[in-house]
């Protein structure tokens, strides 16, 4: 049997050279807002066609997997990667008179290398053999975390140094980590991997697990949503509801979110158990966590509840896919797909809808009226109303974990 360890890490560096495409545009929402004039359902937008255009690769290849040929596919993602970044970081060079159309076009190429990744890593990891595989899966979106704090203490530094106005320079550097991934993978033999699942051999078991599967995507739908409402906006939120400075905000706001992301995902990989009962605490934690903030009148307590949720959040993603796993073995591609479309469809509706409520709220008479009772200028409103808003996944969250509980109990799928 080959030895897939060269394989798995690559998967592991392919996850963290992908984000970048996640957590750069949030740390440059502001940069944006005072360079370009992009308004804030704009910038909320940019969200929305990244996690859309990886939600029409997921659709792809939730229909259409056994057209591809994934180890090739595998090992070309990364170059489309890099090309949606040298796009963005050209942006003031080929559009400088429209730059967001600049920035939608290049979120859309390296956002297509994102749902790759996603339809194609997590199944590769899942068919390498392993002891614990639970544990791999964690692990693997633990290191996407990590990646993610890499980026944001690089990027705060560079910042520092040389001005956020210089941003694209920075993206240039991230399109090297994808040309790293693209080596690794084709130095690496890979695991054949299931393109679709078994067919069942009854009709009312079919229908059971195409229920079963429904209900799955519905929760990574709902908790996509509460990780990403808050990793989006976590660093507006405390420059403009908190008045706290970008730097400052980026390290003990965005960073230490993506490093309890991480710790919460590592500990998992390493100790991890009992998935549901973790989802479901969860679930809890973030509703905790998103009232507190659009409630609190003290910052650091805000601030304190903002990056928990990055622990709260942690395994609404991966734990999802670890309890498909459990309910439905050897699911194949397809359904890693689907499952990746729900969770891209819910990362590109929340954060969108803070947007919009942000915007509606800081020009209401209600909220001008309010924040001159409070103090707080309108803006200051319309993110605490937006928290407030995003508060709602999680809650109906916990409804779709509650029925998942029951219907796996009362079914066999």
């Amino acid at each position: 049997m080959p030895n897939y360890n060269r394989a798995k890490h690559s998967c592991y560096f392919s996850y963290v050279a992908t984000a970048p495409a996640f957590s750069l545009p949030a740390l440059l929402f502001m940069t944006f807002h005072d360079m370009y004039g992009i308004s804030y359902t704009l910038l909320g937008t940019l969200v929305v066609v990244n996690f859309c255009t990886q939600l029409a690769i997921d659709l792809v290849f939730t229909f259409f997997t056994k057209y591809f040929n994934i180890h090739k596919t595998l090992r070309f993602t990364p170059i489309i990667t890099m090309t949606g970044f040298l796009i963005y970081a050209l942006v003031p060079t080929l559009f400088p008179q429209v730059a967001y159309l600049g920035l939608v076009l290049g979120t859309m190429i390296f956002s297509v290398s994102a749902g790759l990744n996603e339809v194609l890593i997590s199944p590769t990891v899942a068919a390498i053999p392993s002891e614990h595989p639970e544990r791999d899966m964690s692990m693997l979106h633990s290191l996407y975390a990590w990646g993610v704090l890499g980026v944001i203490l690089v990027s705060t530094l560079f910042f520092t140094i040389f001005g956020a106005e210089n941003w694209m320079y920075l993206t240039l550097f991230y399109a090297l980590l994808p040309v790293i991934s693209c080596i690794m993978f084709c130095m690496s033999p890979l695991p054949e991997m299931n393109l679709v699942p078994e067919k069942e051999t009854s009709a009312a078991r079919s229908k059971s697990r195409t229920f079963g599967m429904t209900l799955c995507v519905i929760a990574i739908f709902l908790g996509s949503a509460a990780e990403n409402t808050m990793t989006n906006w976590v660093s507006s939120f405390l420059e403009t509801a908190l008045r706290i400075p970008k730097a400052a905000g980026d390290i003990f706001g965005m960073a230490v979110f993506a490093l309890l992301l991480g710790f919460a995902r590592t500990l998992y990989a390493k100790y991890g158990k009992n998935i549901w009962n973790v989802l479901l605490i969860s679930m809890i934690g973030a509703v905790c966590c998103y009232l507190t903030v659009s409630f609190c009148p003290i910052p650091i307590i805000s601030l304190i509840a903002c990056v928990f949720t990055g622990f709260c959040t942690s395994m609404l993603w991966p734990g999802m896919l670890i309890l498909m796993e459990e309910k439905f073995p050897n699911p194949g591609v397809a359904a890693y797909a689907l499952m990746a479309a729900g969770g891209d469809f819910g990362a590109s509706i929340a954060p969108q809808t803070l947007g919009i409520v942000v915007d509606k709220v800081a020009v209401s008479a209600w909220a001008i009226e309010l924040g001159n009772t409070l103090n707080l200028a309108p803006e200051q409103i319309g993110m605490k109303v937006g928290m407030l808003v995003a508060a709602i996944f999680p809650i109906l969250g916990i409804g779709a974990l509650l029925y998942i509980k029951y219907y796996f109990k009362k079914k066999t799928v």
